[in-house]
């Protein structure tokens, strides 16, 4: 199947599913390498990966199929210029910028054609990342897991923001879908494409830890708080964690102390270590939307077949009625 966007003829991908470059669950080869084979754009996310780590499973996608694949470079990361000289080298077919400006970047990668997307938050980052040149941009809205915008704008208002802002750059919204019928919902709002986090983490290929998982399959859509919100807030599930960082959040304790506090947990704990009650339980609000876990390419397939079915499923107008309307 092929559903042909703007986004998919930027890309040269068959489908608009990309797969979330999200820490730990594809910082490293098999899950982005299985999303990218079934059509859709995989992600590896360089956040926390060694630089020659990253080399490894980049050279490991190369290696396992001539389809486009992308990675994820937040630029305020530790050695990022480092991570940059890797990634030119490797001459990457997309990169995925985050939390910095594009000035940073595309001038190594425009020249050797790599295709740039830009992660924003808001209409004005929008703005300017367009005029700075880059290729495309990446929405998020308050649903998302992990770091939302910090207004929590929903995917639903902010997409269709900066779908207005930027009608000419192809757009790639994110926070909260996990099937096709969210894919219809993207596409309708004027994006190409709709980027899929907490649903590939629920696949097989993610690497996450069985613990972590069972927490995400058991989540409903009200199960995910906000915590540090001047610390670098995060969405996450509801633990031991979460409850005692909110607490600490509303008697309203010095910085110092609540940095403290949100510093003793980490993702990694959680991810690898399977803390489930310490750890950061990164995840969208669509956590309670996705009940089961299956290997990343049959998730690729099932989000295509189910947009097929829902734009069929869709009310065709009543042309009478649609010539009145016009007509009135």
């Amino acid at each position: 199947m092929r559903i042909e966007t703007s986004v998919t003829r930027l890309l040269r991908i068959d489908l608009p599913i990309i797969q979330a470059g999200m820490s730990w669950a594809s910082s490293n080869a098999a899950l982005p390498l299985a999303v990218s084979q079934a059509g859709g754009l995989g992600v590896i996310a360089a956040g926390p990966m060694y630089r020659d780590d990253l080399a490894v499973a980049i050279d490991e996608v190369q290696a396992g199929t001539d389809r486009p694949f992308a990675v994820n470079l937040p630029l305020y990361r530790k050695g990022a210029d480092e991570i940059i000289d890797l990634l030119v080298e490797k001459r990457i077919p997309v990169l995925i910028a985050s939390q910095g400006g594009p000035g940073r970047y595309l001038h190594r990668f425009k020249p050797i054609g790599t295709v740039c997307l830009h992660v924003v938050a808001g209409e004005d980052h929008a703005r300017k990342a367009a005029d700075a040149g880059v290729d495309g941009l990446i929405a998020v809205g308050g649903e998302a897991g992990g770091h939302p915008p910090p207004d929590l704008v929903s995917t639903l208002v902010l997409g269709r923001a900066i779908a207005k802002a930027v009608p000419h750059v192809p757009l790639v919204l994110s926070g909260g879908f996990t099937d096709g019928q969210g894919l219809a919902a993207a596409l309708s709002l004027g994006a190409g494409a709709a980027q899929f986090g907490t649903r590939f983490m629920l696949s097989r290929e993610a690497r996450l830890h069985d613990a972590y998982k069972d927490c995400l399959l058991q989540a409903r859509i009200g199960d995910t708080v906000i915590v540090g919100r001047d610390l670098g807030m995060i969405r996450v599930l509801r633990n031991v964690f979460a409850d005692r960082m909110m607490e600490i959040e509303r008697q309203d304790t010095a910085e110092d102390v609540r940095r403290a506090f949100f510093q003793t947990a980490s993702l990694k704990a959680a991810a690898f270590g399977g803390d489930t009650q310490m750890g950061k339980l990164e995840a969208g609000q669509s956590a309670g939307l996705v009940s089961d876990i299956l290997p990343a390419a049959d998730i690729v397939r099932r989000v295509a077949l189910e947009y097929a079915a829902t734009v069929n499923a869709l009310p065709i107008p009543n042309e009478d009625e649609e010539r009145k309307l016009h007509a009135g």
